[in-house]
């Protein structure tokens, strides 16, 4: 019985990471190296990810600086940076490529909202598809004589506050990213 709460936690932890992630790539109007994780910069013939050529900093709020490893792969990186679709305008200077990071316009705000609150309904769903899946593998072992009804009355009770440890989590998370959203 405990494989099954282990893999529903790992799971759950998973779809709550993967929402961390996917949330760090939005562009607040704040400097964050995470919005250019994106980024994939042609380097000897193949697309290799921005930080893997380059250091990324953002020494200023409003400011991220590149550092390109080798000064050949800077056009590359600027182009790339340009087409991404993230509303960046680089400008290069030597092998630093200087982003500044405009401020956004509340429109810009509550577009971001909706997408953060989109992420965080999937991740709930998820979750919740997880719980079933628990719950699913729960009966079977009770219908297979493996558990007791009451080991999987308390088994579901611990999937249960595993859910709502992870749907309390995403909620936190959006709460965070609202406020560093709208604070900008």
């Amino acid at each position: 019985m405990e494989h099954v709460f282990k893999d529903v936690e790992e799971r759950m932890q998973k779809a709550v990471n993967v929402f961390k992630s996917e949330i760090s790539k939005l562009r607040t109007g704040r400097a964050s190296p995470q919005i250019l994780d994106g980024i994939r910069v042609e380097y000897y013939g193949q697309k290799v990810p921005l930080k893997q050529v380059a250091t990324i900093n953002a020494p200023e709020p409003n400011l991220l600086v590149v550092q390109a490893w080798d000064k050949t792969v800077v056009p590359e990186i600027d182009r790339e940076i340009k087409k991404s679709g993230l509303g960046l305008n680089p400008r290069v200077e030597g092998n630093v490529i200087k982003i500044p990071i405009p401020p956004m316009s509340e429109e810009r705000r509550q577009e971001l909202l909706k997408i953060v609150k989109k992420f965080a309904e999937d991740t709930r769903v998820a979750i919740r598809n997880i719980r079933r899946d628990g719950m699913d593998k729960l009966k079977k072992m009770e219908k297979d004589k493996e558990i007791s009804e009451d080991d999987k009355k308390k088994g579901e009770e611990k999937i249960q506050k595993l859910t709502d440890k992870y749907i309390d989590e995403v909620a936190k998370i959006v709460k965070d990213k609202e406020k560093e959203i709208l604070e900008e």
